[in-house]
């Protein structure tokens, strides 16, 4: 059941649409000011509740955990185990962004049921908004260099970034994460 599962999302996954343009900006590394704004998009969390972002995220300061393939949940898990230290910072939020090409609406209705029923907490799936687009353009936006790790973006409520990591969460991720978010409070 796994391998046709498997099988049948990659299928889907392969059915792309048209391509968007989005300008390319400049930063790297952890970096605590990078340069750059979130593209304005419209997409779906997986309450099935339509969003127009970055202005619908919730937070004054929104951390966003980008991922590109199915096996790096485990690398988003990592943050969303350490989310707890920071609920106490007013107006932070955090989300969970696959980000899929562009597909079908038929391909998004399978994977995004399939996500659904994977993620029995109602809270978990309202801040689980699957991005589907064109994953090149958006990597260049936010200088993603590549698919082969996650990204932790920080942003505001109008997609400007101020603060970016790559990979799993660490205690140095978390502290320079704090010392934004408290810098912020001043």
């Amino acid at each position: 059941m796994r391998i046709v599962y498997g099988l049948a999302i990659t299928m889907l996954m392969s059915i792309s649409l048209t391509r968007a343009d989005i300008a390319t900006i400049k930063s790297e590394g952890v970096t605590q000011s990078p340069e750059g704004i979130f593209p304005k998009l419209t997409a779906s969390n997986l309450e099935k509740q339509t969003l127009s972002l970055p202005q619908d995220f919730a937070g004054d300061r929104n951390l966003l955990l980008i991922a590109f393939q199915r096996e790096q949940q485990k690398n988003v898990d990592t943050w969303l185990h350490g989310m707890k230290r920071f609920e106490s910072s007013p107006n932070f939020r955090y989300y969970e962004l696959p980000t899929i090409d562009r597909l079908n609406p038929i391909a998004r209705w399978f994977i995004d049921s399939g996500m659904r029923r994977g993620i029995p907490d109602r809270e978990a799936r309202a801040r689980t908004i699957t991005l589907y687009l064109d994953k090149l353009a958006f990597r260049k936006t936010l200088n993603l260099p590549d698919e082969r790790r996650i990204y932790a973006v920080l942003v505001d409520r109008s997609g400007r970034l101020l603060w970016r990591a790559e990979g799993d969460f660490d205690e140095a991720k978390a502290a320079s994460l704090l010392n934004v978010l408290r810098e912020d409070k001043k």
